[in-house]
């Protein structure tokens, strides 16, 4: 993905009232005209909530809204010919389109079976909390709408490893592993063992789970035309796993798709472990670089810029990386809500899409900017307004494409003053410097290779040009606060 841009297209509360798929299809150009090379897109298929569902209450993975199911025909995004349709409008304008497989859990069966299970705590998988007893779990997911179309799978508890529901006692903060099974092995360690996350919990160890799961991503291919896939919760998934799923896909396509998992800890060990685990066949989501993002975003100038990318994939295995500033699940509100300020967004997303290492990812929320309403997890109602940042956005995307070429030189050597320049190549001779401060206004003098060159500020944020010396050092400014995009003038 050399130089590649990729766009999550969608944030958590995109009006259900719009169709997106018909929205992205006019935007498809000027999106690949501003260097958006690849687009995650939202879940496509019917989840349990109907209109009002993000998709990852997952209910049938076959049903693009296509079928009568949960209330309706369509999705949140629209119905199954507008998403092809969508798909079509953004690869032909040559962008790459990502699907967002949820393959964790399912939710929203029709009818309920007595299976015998044992309860535990939802914080100790370890330790169960009382006897093996009956419960009664909405396990069964016959899908009578579609009527075997496309698979004729039909789940039941067997399927599953566990639920967190039972419809005889409706006790709460409990979950019922099924008996004669275990929770998934090779997954993450918190909690004791993380396998379980909501829902039905798909059983791996089951051979006819695994079939039906790798059959679904063929038929998924087949259908949509995908170039890649965002996994989702696959911390709570076995490892082992996924490289069986994308050998037996690729081979299916004839053509190397492009993986992402979202393993959500910030932990730098743990994600060496899983990209490890996978034999590097993943990438996945740089968590311990937005949680730097995040805090020095809350600390108002007073974190060592020095070490923002210390423990990061970005810096120790950026080719797995896939790097972010936000995403559905951090923004305000959300489940695992750690918003990165606005005032530093911009110096975050120069970070991420003017240095060499790993894959940046643009929010879809700060490129167009949303409004919504929600309850927090105080229980009151706020209303939230996210700034558009398109503008500051379009000039760094602009100058990646233009000037981020070649060797790049560091300069993270002050507590709030940071940069780097990158040299150009062959093609793209033109320098590049960047600067960024978190508090008051900085200066640098940092090496660019050009001699007697002229640079402007790309954002504008300084009026005042910079001239190098004859050995092509220049001293670079910025703003307290603020990044500056330093490019060279042609003469």
């Amino acid at each position: 993905m050399i130089n590649g841009v990729m766009m999550q297209y969608f944030h958590w509360y995109i009006d259900s009232d719009s169709i997106l798929w018909d929205q992205l299809k006019p935007n498809a150009r000027e999106l690949a005209d501003a260097g958006i090379t690849a687009l995650w897109l939202p879940p496509a298929y019917k989840g349990m909530g109907g209109t009002h569902d993000v998709g990852y209450a997952t209910y049938d993975l076959y049903d693009l809204g296509e079928f009568d199911q949960c209330g309706t025909v369509r999705t949140k995004y629209g119905d199954r010919q507008q998403y092809l349709d969508a798909i079509h409008a953004v690869q032909t304008a040559g962008i790459q389109v990502y699907a967002d497989a949820v393959l964790n859990h399912k939710m929203g069966g029709e009818s309920t079976e007595m299976v015998r299970a044992t309860p535990y705590s939802t914080g100790d998988r370890i330790h169960p909390k009382g006897d093996l007893r009956d419960v009664k779990s909405y396990t069964q997911f016959k899908f009578p709408r579609r009527q075997g179309q496309y698979s004729d799978f039909q789940w039941n508890w067997q399927h599953f490893d566990a639920v967190d529901y039972d419809d005889l006692t409706k006790e709460k903060d409990t979950i019922y592993l099924f008996d004669g099974k275990v929770f998934d092995d090779y997954v993450a360690l918190e909690k004791g063992n993380f396998a379980y996350l909501m829902g039905c919990d798909l059983d791996f160890q089951n051979r006819d789970v695994r079939d039906e799961i790798i059959n679904w991503g063929k038929w998924y291919l087949d259908t949509t035309g995908v170039d890649g896939f965002r996994l989702d919760a696959i911390k709570h998934i076995s490892a082992w796993f996924f490289p069986e799923w994308i050998d037996e896909l690729e081979k299916h396509a004839q053509k190397d798709l492009f993986v992402v998992g979202e393993y959500w800890y910030n932990n730098i060990d743990t994600l060496h472990w899983y990209i490890g685990t996978l034999g590097g066949r993943m990438s996945v989501f740089d968590v311990p670089l937005h949680y730097k993002f995040y805090y020095a975003s809350k600390s108002h100038g007073h974190f060592d810029m020095k070490t923002i990318l210390d423990h990061t994939l970005m810096k120790e295995r950026p080719i797995n990386a896939v790097t972010f500033v936000e995403n559905h699940d951090s923004q305000p509100l959300q489940s695992l809500e750690a918003p990165v300020e606005p005032w530093f967004k911009p110096l975050a997303y120069a970070l991420i899409l003017l240095r060499r290492e790993g894959y940046p990812c643009i929010f879809y929320a700060d490129y167009y900017g949303a409004q919504y309403e929600d309850y927090g997890h105080d229980g009151n109602r706020y209303k939230i307004l996210l700034p558009s940042h398109r503008t500051i956005l379009d000039q760094l995307l602009y100058a990646r494409h233009r000037y981020a070429y070649g060797e790049q030189y560091d300069y993270f050597d002050d507590y709030n003053t940071i940069g780097w320049t990158r040299l150009g190549d062959e093609e793209h001779p033109e320098g590049l410097a960047v600067i960024m401060s978190d508090n008051i206004p900085g200066q640098k003098w940092m090496e660019v290779g050009k001699p007697n060159a002229k640079f402007t500020d790309l954002t504008g944020h300084v009026k005042e040009p910079v001239h190098t010396n004859e050995w092509g050092w220049g001293q670079f400014f910025c703003c307290g606060g603020s990044v500056s995009v330093w490019a060279q003038e042609n003469n």
